[in-house]
Order: C-alpha cells, then structure tokens, then sequence
C-alpha cells in the first residue's frame, strides 16, 4: 500500500510512535515561526528552559499582530523579541515586513520541512508541500530547543478537485465550499490533501489561500503536492533549489474522499458568525454594506491584490464604503509600487493600511454599530472585529473588490468580463527587513532587554489527589479562543502580561468571569461541542490556569486548544454520556475524586455534582507523556523532572 503526501512527510520525520491513526507520534521539526501576539510568552518559555541557542535548521520570529504602537506595551515586546532572536540565532522580521505566513512562503518555506508555528494559520505553508502545523507557543519552544513535536497521528482526507475555475471564481470560493461541506469540526484528527487534475490549475498563492483556511476546518494541516507550478514560484523567488517533488503514490489510500467540480463552483460567503455558515453570493442577495477590507494571511498575496488592482481600475468605490487594503508584505507593495496597479487601488478611493494583519486580528478597522463588513480573512467570530454587533462575511477578493464598487453585496460575475491577471516571472528579492542574529561566538555579549510590561507566565503546582470546586462558568458549543482571551487593539498589547490579559478573560460570555475565579480560588469549566476552535493562542489556557481553572469538561474539544490545556496542567475532560452536560449549572459543586490516581492507572474519571447528588462518567483521551505532563502541573514542570 502506497502513502499519501501527508504520511510521507510524518514518515520521513518520524521520531516517536507508530503511524497509527489516533496514536501519539513524536515527529522531528525543520523550521518554526513565531508572531509577535504569541511569541513574548513563547520566547520566555524558552528562555526558562535554558538553552542557549536554536537547534532548527530555520526559526523565524514574524512582528505583525502587535504593530499598533498607541502605548510603550507593543514596542517593548518588539525590543524583547528582537534581543532574544538576535542572542538566541533566530531570524527577526520587523514591524511592516509583512505577515508571518505570507512572507514565510515567499522567503523561507521548503516542500518537504516540517514546520510548527504559534498561530493556527501555519498550514498555509502546505501551499507549497510542506508539513506545516499550528501550536501552541510552549511546544514551538520546545522544537526551538531541539524537542520532538508530539501530536495525534491524523487521518488522510483526500479532496479531489476535477474541472478548472470559471471566470470570477477564486481559490476563496473552493475552501468556502470545503467548509460549507465538512463544517468547523469536520477536519479534526485529519490532514487534508489536495489532489486531481483540477490542482494543476492552482498557483502557489491559491493552494495557500486553501490550506490556511484549512485552520477553520480544525484540520491538523492541509497540503498539496510539490509540482512543477511549486517549482516556478520558488525559481520567481530566486529559491528554485529548495524544491523537491513530492506527490502522493498511485495506491495511496485514504480514510475519506471529497469530491468538488471546480467549474460547477460560484463565488460563495461565509456569513455571520462562523466560516461555515456558507451560502452563495446570489443566493444572499444584494445587501447594503459599509466597509470592505481585503488582506490577511488568506488573501494578501500579490496575485490577490492584482487582481483587486484591476477590477478597481478607472473606477471609484460607493460613497457608502469604506475599503482597505493590507498588502501581505512588503515585497507585494513593493512591487504593487512599481507599476500602475497601487496607483488604480488609491485613485479608486481605498485606503491603504500597513503591511501586517491589522483588523483580521482586531487591530483596527473595527465597523460603524451594526456595521456590515465584508473581508478578505478567515475568521468572522462574533465580536472579533472589534464591534460587538457588526456582521461579518469572509468573501474572495473578486467578491470584495465588485461589492466596493457597488455598496452592496455584489456578484462579480455581473460586472462583465473578468479582467486578465498573470503571475510574474520573478519577484523583487529585498531582505533588508530581516535581520539576521549574532554569530554563536558574539551572543554571549547580546543582552534580552525586558520591558516593565513583560511578567512571568504562570506556573502550576503538581495535580492534587482530588479536585472539588464550583462550576465557575457553563458555554455552549463552538466557543472560540476569542471567546476565552480576546484579541483586539486594547487587549492584545497586554499579551505578556497574564495578570492584567486576565481581566478580559471570556468577558463576552460573562463579564464577572475573573472576578469570581479570583473569589472561589479554583473552578472548573463546562463547555459544549468543538470547545477551544480558532487561533492556537495559549494565553487561552494560560490565563484560566492564572485564575485558578483546573479542569474543563466538554462534549468535544479543538486539537490546539487541547493540547495548550494540557501543557498548562488543566485537565481536559469529555462527558461519557454527553446529556449529562445539560444537568450541570453553574455555581453547582463539582468533585473528581481521586484523579491522580484514575489518570495514573488509566481508570475512567467520575465528576460527583455535590450540589445535585449526581455522578457523571467522564472520558479523557492522553498519552503516557501527557499523563505524566499533568501530573507534573504542565509541560514546563515535567521537561524540569526529565532533565534532573
């Protein structure tokens, strides 16, 4: 039996494990990156763990969450992260290079490597064949310092494109409707590959568009094949060694098989509030609308804002319209500034925001009050935009760009003929925003600069024998990691520091959520289906570990979320029987009696609801390795055991 893309690069990395779906496999980590959202916490973890130099083949710390600068909080992470790259051997990309993952396929992506970062959207680097894997920032800490990367074996997806894209029709449209099929939580424990003729008709910035939305699927990865197409955009970026074939073998077999029409597809939304609330653009009609963003790490490449470019040429947008525009990075506006096509986007009334993820990550750009907002980007949780009751649609930049025009909901296919745009032969090669670090020999000299702002990430003590305290808080499903730790202009300056990043904690479910933690002193958790999906944030787990959480017990949890819960020491638990979560309210008294030992000797767990007099089976699903991590209070206390 052959092997699919996805089990080649598990094999060709394998350290730990057998290729056992829903096994614990270790695998080996060829690269990793960082932002700057996530990476304070990350490069503090590494620091604690004392080791004096990166032992990747590549790491890269990315500046573009965080580049508001309305305070001294962001600059003084900037300082912090760039000292640390510089001492430690990591590549540093400054504030207005670019986002991470644009600029990570351009530059420094290989088909082939394996690659971890701190941000759920790392699989855009499956765009060009490599294993790219979204995690929390201690376990990208621990690759940094030469560990083995441990996750759940994944199942194989095969989604099998046949036909090619009508005019107006754009990669967007085709993980719209990937999601529209398989939902939120359908891509959980897989990984998702590309394959058939229709990929061949997919340039590198279109299969990237896919796998990063792929993150909204709660796949482990998503990855197409390392092709001659692959090939050509790597010769563009003066890169054209670092290809290798790769392909899926003939007799590979796959656990499922999603078939998709490309020339049957027309341009798609995903409306309020959740990416897979999928629905025709005709089909929705042409609603009024008040602000356009195009951008993101989904749709900022340079073929994306050609295409803009063209559509918006001679034209002016409705006076009822705010548009934006994010180049990925700072070779697209380089190069958009070398000919016409800047000049057509400004002259046409857009405004031009700075290269970074800016309002995808809720750092500016927040919609008028009950505001409609269409966007390029990959997430329209509700709130995330910054504006509690705005509506938000992730659409193609064909849709956006049309819509713009017109002030309402707009079908491209109505403006008549699809204006031609082609790839470039090569793109301009400026790396003069990425600093390299010192030598090994003059590190020792480089100081890691620490602002007031920077405290320590908190720490856990060994697991209890018993665990008794309140519900503290009862969700129901689908609760992202914005629910649980914001994101936003006011909120994401205070990333590295989880004391005052507290206070916001699941604010939109419950404003007095801290303060209760901070009353009872310990609590659990009751959530729903598919609890923990988004952004790989740790902060997510790190700040109810602060507040006192010491176990949370759903339906159904995110990969990510998951696996953060259990670096942080919190017990991640599911309900046997899942009506039991409806008996639960909360303040009710809960009790995992002796749950040191249960999870020692792999015994079912029991929840006593004192306040009820009811019990409830509950399952957990852990390695030997993650027992052991909770044990310890987390992954840090157990990687001090390991190494005395």
């Amino acid at each position: 039996m052959g092997y699919t893309i996805g089990q080649k690069l598990i094999k060709a990395h394998l350290m730990e494990g057998k290729m056992i779906p829903g096994t614990e496999i270790g695998i080996k980590i060829d690269q990793t990156l960082t932002q700057d959202a996530t990476g304070t916490m990350a490069y503090l973890e590494f620091e604690a763990m004392g080791v004096k130099r990166v032992k990747t083949e590549l790491s890269v710390a990315y500046i573009d969450h965080n580049t508001l600068q309305t305070g001294f909080e962001n600059a003084d992470d900037h300082r912090f992260i760039q000292s640390v790259a510089k001492k430690r051997g990591l590549l540093f990309s400054k504030p207005g290079n670019g986002i991470c993952h644009q600029i990570h396929l351009e530059r420094f992506g290989k088909p082939g490597k394996t690659l971890i970062g701190s941000d759920s959207h790392t699989p855009t680097g499956g765009g060009i064949g490599m294993l790219a894997i979204g995690a929390g920032g201690m376990d990208v800490a621990v690759a940094m310092g030469g560990g083995t990367y441990y996750t759940t074996m994944p199942r194989m997806t095969l989604v099998r494109l046949s036909g090619k894209l009508s005019p107006w029709v754009s990669a967007k449209d085709i993980i719209l409707e990937v999601l529209r099929i398989m939902s939120v939580k359908g891509g959980v424990g897989k990984i998702i590959e590309y394959g058939g003729e229709g990929v061949k008709t997919l340039s590198v910035p279109e299969r990237a568009t896919i796998t990063n939305m792929g993150a909204e699927l709660g796949a482990t990865t998503s990855v197409f094949p390392s092709d001659e197409i692959t090939r050509a955009f790597l010769r563009a970026q003066g890169r054209e060694n670092d290809w290798v074939e790769l392909r899926s073998d003939d007799d590979a077999v796959y656990d499922e098989i999603i078939d998709i029409d490309l020339s049957a597809l027309t341009p798609l939304a995903a409306m309020p509030h959740m990416p897979d609330k999928v629905k025709k653009v005709e089909e929705i009609g042409r609603i009024k609308i008040d602000q356009v963003c195009i951008g993101s790490c989904t749709n900022s490449s340079l073929m994306d804002m050609l295409k803009v470019a063209a559509i918006l040429k001679g034209k002016k947008i409705a006076p009822n319209v705010s548009l934006t525009i994010s180049p990925g990075s700072m070779q697209v506006l380089n190069m958009l500034s070398l000919n016409s096509a800047l000049s057509d986007i400004l002259s046409a009334g857009a405004r031009l925001l700075e290269c970074a993820c800016g309002p995808c990550i809720g750092m500016g750009q927040s919609p008028n009050s009950a505001g409609v907002s269409l966007r390029t980007f990959n997430r329209n949780f509700e709130g995330r935009s910054g504006t509690a009751d705005a509506g938000i649609y992730l659409v193609s930049p064909e849709v956006a760009a049309a819509s713009a025009l017109t002030g309402v909901l707009t079908d491209p296919r109505t403006l008549g003929e699809m204006p031609a745009v082609n790839m470039p032969e090569s793109f301009i090669i400026n790396d003069n925003m990425i600093l390299k670090p010192a030598s090994e020999q003059e590190s020792d000299s480089v100081e890691i600069i620490y602002g007031p702002n920077i405290k320590p990430f908190p720490s856990n003590t060994e697991m209890p024998a018993s665990i008794e305290a309140p519900a503290i808080l009862k969700v129901g499903d689908n609760i992202t990691t914005d629910h649980i730790m914001p994101a936003g202009a006011k909120i994401l300056p205070y990333r590295s520091n989880i004391p005052y990043l507290s206070t916001f904690c699941f604010r939109q479910c419950d404003e007095k959520f801290a303060e209760r933690c901070k009353a009872a002193g310990k609590g659990f958790i009751i959530g729903g289906s598919n609890y923990g999906q988004g952004s790989s944030r740790e902060h997510a787990a790190l700040v109810p570990l602060y507040l006192g959480i010491k176990a949370v017990i759903t339906k159904s949890f995110a990969r990510i979320h998951c696996a953060n819960l259990i670096n942080s020491g919190i017990i991640p638990l599911t309900f046997a029987n899942p009506d039991d979560y409806d008996d639960i309210d909360t303040d009710d008294i809960l009790k995992l009696s002796d749950i040191r030992s249960k999870l020692e000797n792999g015994e079912k767990a029991v929840l006593d609801n004192i306040t009820k007099g009811h019990k409830y089976e509950l399952n957990y699903d852990l390695s030997a390795r993650q027992t052991k991590m909770l044990l310890a209070g987390g992954l840090l206390n157990y990687t001090r055991e390991i190494s005395k």
